[in-house]
Parts: C-alpha cells; structure tokens; sequence
C-alpha cells in the first residue's frame, strides 16, 4: 500500500513539473525572424530570478527588457547578476517582440567590454 501511494505521488509531482516548465517556456514565435541589435545603458542589472534571466536598458529613448536563456543556462554563459553593472553600455543580439509597441528582445548574446556572453550558442 505504501509503494502505491508512494509512486503516485511521485507521478503526480513529476506531471506537475512537466506542465510547468512547459508553460514557463514561451519559445520564441512571438518574436521577429530577423537578428536585431541594440546598444544601451544598463538600468536593471541581470536578475536571475524566474523562468528566464533578465535585465533592462535604456536605448533608443526606451527601457527594453532583455529577456535572456533560464538562469543557470545564463549563469553558464558567464553571465551572473554581478557581472555588469547598472550604468554599463551592453550591446545585444537576438530578436525583437513581433508587437512593435513592446520594447523587448529574447537576447541570444550580450557584450560588455569586449566580452562576449552567449547565452544561447546553439542558435547561431
């Protein structure tokens, strides 16, 4: 009886994970086809709280959210909430929201000071 109980539970906590991060990953069809680069100021430092990595700068006269690979994939990239700080100029690669009245990009690399942060180097 125990064993049963047991491997329900575990089923039903392994479906719960299942349906989250399916929901939590939103792919990348709302965004343009096309690369797009943008160079700002840092006014949010990386966060790496959440389903994705993020941060915010100022270019273009806007705020853009830069919505960047889930966080320990972030982190492996070499890219942690200390590395840039606000105030920073970053330069950033990957693609803009579809909706033309959303300033967001789904980043796939981000650089500071020469350096190179790839946070998804599958998708080059």
């Amino acid at each position: 009886m125990k064993a049963k109980y047991l491997t329900t539970i575990l089923s039903i906590m392994a479906m719960s994970i299942t349906i989250e991060s399916a929901w939590a990953h939103h792919g990348w069809a709302s965004n343009e086809g096309e690369q797009f680069e943008l160079t700002g100021t840092v006014v949010k430092a990386v966060s790496l709280a959440g389903p994705h990595a993020n941060l915010q700068i100022r270019a273009e006269g806007q705020v853009w959210e830069i919505t960047l690979a889930p966080p320990a994939r972030t982190e492996r990239a070499g890219l942690k909430e200390d590395t840039i700080p606000v105030g920073a100029e970053v330069t950033v690669s990957g693609h803009r929201s579809a909706d033309p009245k959303r300033f967001e990009i789904k980043t796939e690399r981000v650089t500071y000071q020469g350096k190179l942060y790839n946070v998804y180097p599958d998708r080059e």
